[in-house]
């Protein structure tokens, strides 16, 4: 799932498109700052859905390392690093405990769909990027 900004002006556009191609080290900053704040919203959703407190899956939300994508642009992800995430994301079938199938499937929650989009409609990648390039121009490196 990518997300677009949507609420900038045609100057801070071309701001933001100037600061990424002349300050290449700053954009990863703006970029770990937004994965946080995605990673906050996604955990509060997650434990909204999944009323079960037991193990660690609540705890478990991360965000990985800025990266640049098959395009050029910069990537962060937000993940689950516990080991049954992805059966609370995507649903699973009921089994015994000698693995057998038991007939019934539990419908995945889908709380990392369902959390990015609610944090892509917030309009808060917005705000920090207007937030990033006015630091920008108090420093003086615009």
């Amino acid at each position: 799932m990518s997300i677009q900004m949507k609420g900038l002006t045609d100057f801070q556009r071309d701001l933001y498109d100037i600061a990424i191609k002349e300050m290449p080290k700053e954009a990863p900053k703006l970029m770990r700052k937004i994965g946080s704040k995605a990673r906050k919203t996604v955990a509060k959703k997650s434990r909204s859905l999944v009323k079960k407190k037991t193990g660690m899956y609540h705890k478990k939300w991360k965000r990985g390392k800025v990266f640049v994508g098959y395009q050029g642009e910069l990537v962060v992800r937000v993940y689950n690093s516990s080991p049954h995430a992805h059966l609370v994301e995507d649903g699973h079938w009921m089994v015994d405990h000698e693995g057998n199938k038991t007939g019934d499937f539990v419908q995945g929650k889908k709380p990392l769909d369902k959390g990015m989009r609610e944090f892509e409609t917030s309009g808060d990648v917005e705000k920090e990027t207007v937030k990033w390039l006015d630091e920008l121009l108090k420093k003086k490196k615009l």
